[in-house]
C-alpha cells in the first residue's frame, strides 16, 4: 500500500517521505538492505511522548499528585496502548520487515509499539513539536482519561475475566452500543457479553470507562467479590 494511505490515517502529510519510511523500517529490513532502521527515531519519540503526556497531565489534571500523574502516564503510554494506536492506523500494513520477521503471521506487538514512537519523532523532525503533540494527544487522551478515573482503583475487566475463567472456559466480549454528545463531551454505552449473552451495560466518558462500568456492574450482579 502507498504511504499516502498511512498519512491519511494519522492525519499528517510528510514533506520528507523518507522520514516516514525510516520510522517504519525494522532492524531486520535495515540489515538486509543496508538502510537505517527506526531505532534512533524511536529513542527520540519515546522522550517526546513522555514530555507531551506529562505536560498534558500537568495542564488538564490539576488535582493529581506527582505519584498519581506518574502512574497514569505509565499506564497511558504502555506498550499495549501504543500497540493499539498502531493497529488503529493500520501500521502493520506499511512496515518494512526483513525475512526473519515476515515468517510470523503478524508483526510483533513490540515492533508496532516502537513504530508509534518512531512516527512521533518523524513528525517532529519533519515539522514541529505542535504537530507531534497533536498526534500524541489525539491518540492517547482517552487512555489518559481512563487511567485518571481509575488510578488507585481495581481493573474490573481484569477481575471479571480472572474470576470467571478460573471456573472454566468463558468468553467475555465488550461492544460499544451507543455514543452521543459533541466530541469534547462524548458519552459511550458499552455492553458486556458472557458466552454471547448480554449481562450488563455501562456508561462512561470514554469507551474504556464504559466497558469498565459494565464489568463492575456484572461483578455486582453475580455477587463476585473483587478480592
Amino acid at each position: 500500500m502507498e504511504l499516502s494511505e498511512l498519512e491519511k490515517n494519522i492525519g499528517y502529510t510528510f514533506k520528507n517521505k523518507n522520514l516516514l519510511k525510516k520510522a517504519l523500517t525494522h532492524s531486520s529490513y535495515s540489515h538486509e538492505n543496508k538502510v537505517e532502521s527506526y531505532e534512533r527515531l524511536e529513542y527520540l519519540g519515546d522522550s517526546i511522548l513522555e514530555f507531551i503526556s506529562s505536560k498534558y497531565l500537568y495542564t488538564h489534571y490539576k488535582k493529581l499528585a506527582e505519584g498519581e500523574m506518574t502512574k497514569i502516564r505509565a499506564d497511558s503510554v504502555c506498550e499495549d496502548n501504543l500497540y493499539s494506536v498502531a493497529l488503529r492506523h493500520n501500521f502493520n500494513e506499511f512496515l518494512y520487515l526483513g525475512k526473519s520477521e515476515k515468517t510470523s503471521k503478524s508483526p510483533r506487538k513490540a515492533i508496532l509499539a516502537d513504530t508509534v514512537e518512531a512516527v512521533i519523532a518523524a513528525i517532529y523532525l519533519d515539522s514541529n513539536l505542535e504537530n507531534a503533540e497533536r498526534f500524541i494527544i489525539d491518540n492517547i487522551k482517552d487512555e489518559i482519561e481512563y487511567a485518571s478515573q481509575n488510578v488507585g482503583k481495581k481493573d474490573y475487566k481484569t477481575v471479571l475475566q480472572e474470576k470467571l475463567q478460573a471456573e472454566g472456559k468463558v468468553t467475555i466480549k465488550y461492544n460499544i452500543i451507543n455514543e452521543k454528545g459533541p466530541d469534547h463531551n462524548k458519552e459511550f454505552t458499552a455492553e458486556v457479553l458472557i458466552n454471547d449473552k448480554r449481562t450488563q451495560i455501562g456508561v462512561g466518558r470514554s469507551k474504556k470507562l464504559a466497558e469498565m462500568e459494565a464489568a463492575r456492574k456484572t461483578l455486582e450482579m453475580l455477587n463476585i467479590k473483587e478480592q
